[in-house]
């Protein structure tokens, strides 16, 4: 395999990228399933050797296929079926768990840090390569490094998607590691210590410990170094991650970016990896496939709005969704109204009321939608 160097004007934080890029010693064993274990190796924790466990799959295949890494969120775990799913779509997955734990659910005496909020958090009193976060990257591009030295897997053709905290990483790693040909947060993002759900947290760390925290560990400061293509997926009134950390998140990186906002999505896994747009988003970038309709910014004149847009699919509805409300994005309540296509555009008109918070979508044929950035305006 290709040996891969990081830049040197790369920002890495604590990590030894050069180390991560390569391939870690493991193991696999083939499941009933038709899945296969996997353990490898990580990060010491508490100066002893760790290991991350792992689900893969792959589907059978003349030629080499691409891959996804597969990163869960809080109170989650390596999900089988995740796997699956991407297996099923013609790619080799690899699903990793960060808390310790094998498929049994049980800790291995080998294991790295628990995923609980003083694992991700508290800890980094003992050290910055003792908090979660430091494992928990490790640990996706060692999953990467995997997935790469698979001789049936398209070492060129590697993505990542990760749900809450695993969005959370898949922001970090997407400013890490350039092998990485797109990236899909959902849910997760950075600013989380400007406002998130764990604001009590930040406040009652330690302000050494809290800046350690910031300044290794906040997505913000990799964002800017991911080149590859981002579909960013959230809800209006996500309960951890709020639509203004959000914003200032898929602002930041330099690559292309797609964005998929919808009312009320709720948080979880199943629904985090639900959204049809997540796969025909990898398959545009690594499969070649049809891509997403490309919805322009929203432009405000008087009190209509529009967004210009390209679409080779057939596009099945368009709409403006607002508040005006304020207060925490939590409690806002949300309405959407019919928009209209207008040429090569989307219009609608706005409410009267204000403050308003508003933004536009589409969604094609497909069930896949998009959606514009949010405007905020205060005034009438």
């Amino acid at each position: 395999m290709t040996q891969h160097n990081a830049s040197k004007t790369k920002f890495t934080g604590p990590w030894d990228l050069n180390d991560l890029l390569r391939t870690p010693e493991f193991t696999m064993k083939a499941r009933e399933d038709g899945l296969r274990d996997v353990y490898y190796e990580n990060e010491p924790c508490g100066g002893k050797p760790t290991r991350v466990f792992a689900y893969y799959g792959a589907p059978d295949s003349e030629t080499k296929v691409p891959a996804m890494v597969l990163a869960h969120g809080g109170g989650g775990k390596a999900f089988p079926e995740w796997v699956r799913m991407w297996v099923e779509r013609g790619y080799a997955a690899l699903a990793m768990d960060f808390s310790g734990r094998g498929p049994d659910g049980e800790r291995l005496p080998d294991a790295g840090p628990d995923q609980t909020q003083e694992d991700k958090f508290s800890a980094i009193g003992k050290g910055v390569r003792e908090a979660w976060s430091y494992h928990a990257v490790a640990a996706v591009i060692r999953g990467a490094s995997v997935l790469a030295s698979r001789p049936e897997v398209d070492a060129d053709r590697i993505g990542i998607t990760g749900i809450s905290w695993g969005g959370y990483l898949t922001c970090i790693v997407a400013g890490l590691d350039d092998r990485l040909k797109v990236a899909i947060p959902v849910y997760g993002c950075g600013f989380i210590h400007e406002n998130s759900a764990w604001l009590d947290v930040f406040a009652q760390l330690p302000e050494q410990d809290r800046q350690a925290w910031i300044e290794n560990f906040e997505p913000s400061h990799y964002l800017p170094q991911a080149y590859m293509p981002m579909l960013w997926l959230n809800g209006t009134n996500d309960s951890a991650y709020p639509l203004d950390s959000y914003q200032k998140s898929y602002r930041l990186p330099a690559g292309p970016r797609a964005l998929a906002v919808t009312v009320r999505m709720p948080h979880g896994h199943t629904s985090g990896w639900a959204p049809v747009s997540i796969g025909l988003f990898a398959d545009r970038h690594l499969r070649n496939g049809a891509p997403l309709p490309d919805i322009g910014a929203m432009a405000l004149d008087g009190d209509t709005c529009r967004a210009p847009f390209e679409s080779v699919t057939r596009i099945e509805s368009v709409g403006l969704h607002y508040t005006t409300d304020a207060g925490k994005w939590i409690d806002r309540e949300w309405h959407s109204l019919e928009a209209s296509v207008d040429g090569g555009g989307v219009t609608a008109a706005l409410p009267s009321g204000r403050p308003l918070v508003c933004f536009l979508t589409i969604t094609d044929e497909r069930g896949a939608t998009v959606s514009t950035e949010h405007v905020e305006l205060v005034n009438w």
